[in-house]
């Protein structure tokens, strides 16, 4: 078995490198040696091969220590031996080595998972109470975009996760692939705004509706319910529906909280305007006394 020097493989020099510094070596390479760049060309297909055989071990901490000890044994000869078709001790000398070392690749060479990736996308209210398909796109080691669909089951809450297994980075030496992790974010709506199980709304009233107390419809995030307002509502009260909220992923729901925001009108009839005034006439009511 030939010794592959993967730091040479990636265009590096030393293995002293960050694996930040040997991702940006394998873009680099992979951007050569891509068979779209070269059509045809048997060599870079075995390069590109080569290329990811040494990033899959680089870019994992535990594979590139183990390499590194036989990368600096390797070195270590080549150094104090030069090596040519005439010496045959010194051959069969540095022959026995590479033999252990390659007995120590191989040996070192345990299957191990690939990382998992981990990124995130939005939801509306509405897509994560009843349920959605999104696509998302992400860009592929090679360099390539791959679109995902994800299915958002129905009342998933905000911050939980969904996981597509092996769709995360390659596995080495025949373990699997990592996963991919995407984390569901809930973006309010301009009507509804989530908190825990429950989902906070405005309800807007007129002034008599709120002095006289009335029964007025409300919209939920699934349907129309009637709610009751009681005789002097002041504006910021909030009036809780129990079991109108979000689910609670036991079965149950929260509450549709709204709250109460008392509307004046901007614009007056004739009639309306003499009610007003005959109010403000007869009224002894001053709120800024109390």
């Amino acid at each position: 078995m030939i010794f592959k020097d993967y730091y040479k493989i990636l265009g590096l020099e030393t293995s002293k490198v960050s694996i930040d510094e040997i991702k940006i070596a394998y873009r680099n390479a992979a951007k050569k040696y891509h068979p779209d760049v070269n059509i045809g060309d048997n060599l870079a297909e075995e390069k590109i091969k080569d290329i990811n055989e040494a990033y899959r071990t680089l870019s994992v901490p535990s594979s590139k220590r183990k390499y590194d000890r036989i990368w600096n044994s390797h070195n270590l000869v080549s150094r104090k031996f030069n090596i040519n078709g005439k010496d045959s001790i010194v051959k069969m000398f540095f022959g026995n080595i590479k033999q252990n070392l390659n007995k120590e690749i191989n040996e070192d060479k345990q299957p191990i998972k690939g990382e998992n990736i981990e990124t995130e996308i939005s939801a509306s209210i509405y897509e994560a109470y009843n349920g959605s398909d999104k696509k998302i796109s992400l860009r592929t080691i090679e360099g390539k975009m791959k679109t995902f669909t994800v299915k958002v089951p129905q009342g998933i809450r905000d911050g939980e996760k969904i996981r597509l297994i092996g769709q995360g980075k390659p596995g080495s030496n025949g373990a699997k692939n990592g996963d991919l992790l995407i984390k569901i974010n809930i973006k309010d709506d301009k009507k509804f705004k989530l908190q825990g199980c429950d989902i906070y709304t405005d309800l807007l009233i007129t002034p008599w509706e709120a002095a006289l107390g009335t029964r007025v419809n409300i919209q939920s995030i699934d349907e129309e319910t009637k709610v009751y307002i009681p005789q002097g509502i002041q504006s910021g009260e909030k009036i809780r529906i129990p079991g109108k909220g979000y689910k609670d992923g036991k079965g149950s729901r929260g509450d549709l909280v709204a709250e109460v925001k008392i509307v004046v009108p901007k614009k007056l009839t004739g009639d309306e305007k003499k009610m007003f005034e005959t109010l403000n006439s007869i009224s002894t009511f001053n709120p800024r006394e109390e």
